[in-house]
């Protein structure tokens, strides 16, 4: 939902991290909205810096379309702040995403706008945190109707499911 404090939310989870590894954290986000986190993180004590390539540690901030050619390999941490650009299967964005920061420890999905019952979504997100391929959901959880991408939840696996959503995801309202 909206208003409810995510961009401070990812703020000190990224400050922990960066106090926790000595490294910095990224967060990546939609262009407008860089330096709204920057004047949040300063009401709030947590200096956030754009992105200008090199950093060795500190919360870092840039938008989606930089991370192109960006070296990522310094980050202990990354945070997606509206993370539903990870929601097209064969996006541009969510393929370069997710195999950036394949071996980044510490990550953190955020969005306003989920839609929890879009299985690309849930998959691919699953995917970029490490926790499943987001085939191996599609093919445990469910079963294929006719047409492209056309899935539907099996019936004894409804329960199973969405505890294991619940080991890994949380929704706040």
């Amino acid at each position: 939902d909206c208003g409810l404090g995510k961009t401070l939310m990812q703020l000190e989870w990224a400050h922990h991290v960066a106090e926790h590894t000595h490294r910095p954290v990224l967060i990546l986000c939609p262009l407008a909205v860089t330096g709204q986190t920057i004047k949040e993180g300063a009401k709030f004590g947590i200096e956030v810096a754009r992105y200008a390539g090199a950093p060795t540690s500190g919360i870092w901030i840039t938008n989606y379309e930089q991370l192109d050619g960006m070296d990522v390999s310094v980050f202990a941490g990354i945070v997606l702040d509206e993370s539903s650009i990870l929601k097209n299967f064969t996006g541009v964005y969510r393929n370069m995403i997710t195999d950036a920061f394949a071996t980044t420890p510490y990550k953190l999905a955020c969005t306003a706008t989920p839609s929890p019952n879009d299985l690309n979504e849930i998959g691919n997100h699953s995917e970029f945190l490490n926790i499943l391929d987001a085939q191996d959901m599609r093919s445990r959880w469910f079963v294929r109707d006719e047409g492209m991408n056309n899935y539907r939840l099996k019936g004894h696996a409804k329960r199973d499911f969405y505890q294991w959503i619940s080991s890994w995801a949380t929704m706040v309202s």
